[in-house]
């Protein structure tokens, strides 16, 4: 937009579907806008951002009527947090606009032929059913309405803040009384840290000056029960942290491992640090159906562990395995699905590039006396060439569970030579899956689909598709 121009603002917009990614869309005068923040059948006045020739984005400034299928949001952050975006949707309704996004994406994306898809596996409980949270400190406390600070200009200090980092501003958190993601416990705990930290003249950290103490806490809470804290510091004061973590010790006897990060850094990645285990083991165990995996403060493991076990039942299913086959187990991170799904095959194979990851599969795979499997860190385009397959097998079953950027396009030409006769693909992002979809077209058959919601209240889906070698 040039400077002073005046944004340009739509009446009365009826909001006709749902389109993607959270947004709704509308049409005017030939003009597809994809609207935030609204719903279909809600009437807007809509101030338009992106205005191009054939569409639109912008957001809603007014009301004029709500859908009718609108129901009042259960937490009283709803609308300022922004991390649950649909609870003002029924969940059924969320469900149905759900395998709607993952239709649109494979027909209009893909283009590839497709079976009739299988119903959307919902999450049975909707509320509580993350095991991991962050939750950030700051100086600095979201105000709705208010822009961000910038150059020279401060927001007066605050006594300090905890929650999450407010939507489009980094250096700024919303601060949460009550969130309903995880076991109230991680909101006690929260509260608590931030209240002692308060009286007891702890500094909260400041992301512009990059000075304060308190940083970020992680919990994990785990259905066996286990809960793993780990709180970060951005100054090392030994006196007021040793104080702090003996009165979360004292307070919560719940927590199993208490753990502490020293992060001097600018930003708030956690793989070249080492958290230091204050009490308990330094890790936790979390267990889908029979199977027990180790997770420490860096793992990668699924948010979800209920609708986890679900969406690793689904790629089973879709494997197909009857204790012949050699399973390929791409991205295999900490050797999860390959070690669920290791009763129906005969050999297990997991490529992942980060090598602590796999450190952390073989465990997994120990912890669980799987000795049919082997773990190997690399990329898979230089690691699965024909003197890895004469050692381990070529595979019979291949599964890849790429990050949201989908495969690249070498892994996908890499897969189409391999040519495994069965071929799962796990996806948290189906537009970049039916990117890949396309690609592997070449020698496949797209012949299963069934999403899972792994994160009920918000537009984020997986999806499980079954290839077979044509």
């Amino acid at each position: 937009m040039r400077r002073n121009q005046q944004p340009r603002i739509l009446e009365s917009v009826i909001v006709e579907a749902y389109a993607a990614e959270g947004k709704s869309l509308a049409r005017q005068d030939g003009k597809v806008i994809f609207i935030e923040g609204v719903v279909p059948g809600d009437v807007v006045d809509v101030r338009l951002g992106k205005n191009k020739k054939d569409w639109a984005e912008g957001h809603a400034v007014r009301f004029h009527q709500y859908a009718a299928e609108r129901v009042q949001p259960f937490c009283q952050h709803f609308g300022v947090c922004g991390g649950c975006q649909w609870q003002m949707l029924p969940y059924a309704k969320q469900l149905q606009f759900k395998q709607q996004q993952v239709f649109d994406n494979l027909t209009r994306i893909g283009k590839v032929a497709l079976p009739p898809f299988e119903p959307i596996v919902g999450a049975p409980e909707d509320r509580f059913y993350r095991n991991k949270l962050e939750y950030t400190f700051s100086t600095k406390e979201f105000t709705p309405g208010k822009p961000s600070p910038s150059g020279e200009s401060y927001d007066d200090p605050l006594p300090g803040s905890a929650g999450f980092h407010a939507r489009g501003f980094f250096d700024k958190v919303v601060a949460i009384e009550k969130c309903w993601l995880q076991d109230d416990i991680s909101n006690r705990i929260r509260n608590a840290v931030r209240d002692f930290a308060r009286a007891n003249g702890i500094s909260f950290y400041d992301i512009r000056a990059h000075v304060g103490m308190l940083r970020t806490m992680q919990v994990r809470l785990c259905t066996t029960g286990e809960l793993m804290v780990n709180i970060v510091f951005g100054e090392e004061r030994e006196k007021q942290r040793i104080a702090l973590l003996e009165f979360v010790k004292q307070s919560f006897p719940e927590i199993t491992t208490l753990l502490y990060t020293i992060n001097l850094k600018w930003n708030d990645s956690m793989f070249d640090l080492e958290p230091q285990v204050y009490t308990g083991t330094g890790y936790a165990i979390e267990q889908l159906e029979a199977f027990r995996f180790k997770i420490g403060p860096k793992s990668f493991f699924q948010t979800n562990t209920k609708q986890g076990e679900r969406l690793y039942q689904v790629t089973r299913e879709f494997a197909e395995l009857d204790g012949s086959q050699v399973l390929y187990d791409l991205y295999c991170g900490t050797g999860s699905i390959g070690i669920f799904c290791s009763r129906g095959a005969k050999k297990i194979v997991g490529v992942e590039l980060i090598e602590a990851a796999i450190g952390d599969a073989k465990e997994n795979a120990a912890l669980n006396n799987i000795e049919h499997a082997f773990f190997t860190a690399g990329d898979v385009i230089d690691v699965c060439n024909d003197e890895f397959f004469a050692t381990h097998g070529r595979p019979d079953v291949l599964i890849t569970d790429p990050p949201r950027a989908g495969m690249h396009e070498k892994l996908v030409n890499k897969i189409l030579e391999m040519e495994a006769p069965t071929v799962v693909y796990v996806s948290c992002n189906p537009a970049t899956q039916a990117r890949d979809l396309a690609l592997l077209d070449a020698k496949y058959a797209v012949t299963r689909v069934r999403p899972v919601d792994m994160f009920p209240h918000t537009h984020h889906i997986e999806n499980v598709v079954q290839l077979k070698l044509r």
